[in-house]
């Protein structure tokens, strides 16, 4: 062979086509799915790229738990005391290793220790098998919703205004929502879910199940009653609607006891309950879960649990949910003798205090001689993480950059929050990352900023 040959036969270099080839045309955004262009998916993320921009802002804006609750040093202790745990249940080493290091149940591994919890935190009697485990309560929303509503004539009906997720995780689904307004109480009025449903159904659609958060809601920081909780669910059963229950905040009630969850109240088994570790133990675990407790008939005759039907799908999304992170929460449980509440006594008192701090100072800087004059007001919510204030401008993403950038303050618009349009005068204010100090700072700031806007 010559070296000519030779060379003729060596293999083209791949990288040099690469260099010289024409780049492929841009994907166009009116290819992809339709969500993608809907502000209402930019929200969030513009929110987090300004708190990226003004990181020495006092932000009202995420509602995520303090992190001085949180101690790294735990974490070990947490998953120590979950294989002691496994290992007490009988587990050799050989299947404690196979447990945290496999691939798991698709329903999950501590179901039994989550029912306990909820037995002694919420007098909730849940079955284990009645339980999900999920990639934090937003996978068990997109679960619950692809369950329920089977075809494009099944409508989700949601309090308004609503938190982001769920619409979201619709509009990802190609669902349709339909808001019903927060009655004075608080919570989605009875008995406009009552003409909800109606004008639903006269249109030819079916109205499938409502979407509320009973407690401390997000954005509104609402709680409903207990009559309005009794009266909702009546209304719900005469419409034949499901209720999904979302309950995130309600671990940090003053008054527990007082208000029970729907769940609590359901004796119809109509009630389809979110649950979330992202509060009362930590948001990094992503770990949350669905009780769903409902019988579902097949055609031959079988019947299942709802809980073994959200399995299903999961299966095809996150095929299961991680066992390291079920490990760590169910040492915490463990560790807590699966009493929540009272190893939230701390978190409790410090979100009421902040809440509390915050209804005080803006008392002080918008005292009731000039609110009305202003045009401001707000809500006075009882507990939770959330407030709405009320002001006589836009209160848009363009001001709440210019109130980042020349106040120092960060808020969430309240816009993106209402469904079908409105809250444009309203911003969402969020204690629950901030202490006393940087709430009544926070306050000032924001105040200053509104007596400019309204001079």
């Amino acid at each position: 062979m010559t070296a000519a040959s030779a060379q003729a036969e060596q293999p083209a270099d791949p990288s040099a086509d690469r260099n010289t080839a024409p780049p492929v045309a841009p994907l166009r955004l009116g290819d992809l799915h339709a969500s993608l262009a809907d502000p209402l998916l930019d929200a969030m993320t513009f929110l987090n790229e300004v708190t990226t921009r003004y990181p020495d802002a006092v932000s009202f804006a995420p509602g995520r738990p303090y992190e001085g609750f949180f101690e790294p040093e735990d974490v070990p202790g947490y998953l120590d005391t979950y294989l002691a745990h496994l290992a007490a249940r009988g587990l050799d080493r050989d299947a404690v290793r196979t447990a945290l290091f496999q691939y798991g149940p698709t329903k999950g591994v501590i179901g039994d220790l989550v029912a306990r919890t909820l037995a002694n935190d919420e007098g909730l009697a849940v079955p284990p098998e009645a339980l999900v485990l999920t990639v934090g309560a937003q996978e068990g929303m997109l679960l619950v919703l692809r369950a329920l509503c089977a075809t494009p004539e099944d409508v989700l009906l949601v309090s308004s205004p609503c938190y982001v997720g769920v619409t979201g995780a619709a509009r990802l689904l190609d669902l349709t929502t339909v808001p019903v307004p927060e009655g004075p109480a608080g919570g989605p009025d009875p008995e406009a879910v009552r003409a909800a449903t109606a004008a639903v159904r006269a249109s030819g659609r079916r109205p499938r199940a409502l979407y509320v958060v009973p407690d401390f809601a997000n954005p509104s920081g609402t709680s409903m009653p207990v009559a309005a909780r009794t009266r909702l669910l009546e209304v719900a059963a005469e419409q034949g609607l499901l209720v999904v229950e979302d309950n995130p905040y309600g671990f940090f009630a003053r008054d527990h006891g007082e208000r029970p969850t729907l769940k609590a109240l359901d004796r119809r088994r109509q009630v389809v309950y979110l649950g979330s570790f992202a509060k009362t133990c930590f948001p990094g675990a992503r770990l949350g879960y669905v009780v769903a407790d409902q019988e579902v008939a097949g055609p031959d005759g079988r019947r299942s649990l709802l809980a073994d039907e959200l399995a299903k799908l999961k299966s095809m999304t996150t095929v299961n949910t991680p066992a390291l992170s079920q490990a760590v929460i169910g040492g915490m449980l463990l560790r807590h003798d699966c009493r929540l509440r009272a190893a939230n006594a701390l978190a409790t008192a410090h979100y009421a205090a902040g809440m509390d701090t915050l209804l005080r100072e803006l008392d002080r800087h918008f005292p009731a001689s000039g609110r009305r004059r202003l045009g401001v007001s707000w809500n006075r919510p009882e507990g939770g993480f959330f407030a709405v204030l009320t002001v006589p401008f836009a209160a848009d993403d363009a001001a709440m950059e210019r109130c980042a950038r020349e106040y120092g303050v960060l808020w969430t618009p309240m816009a993106p929050f209402y469904p079908a349009g409105g809250g444009e005068h309203r911003l969402r204010l969020s204690i629950s990352s901030l202490t006393q100090a940087q709430i009544i700072d926070g306050v000032a700031r924001l105040a200053s900023y509104i007596a400019t806007r309204t001079a």
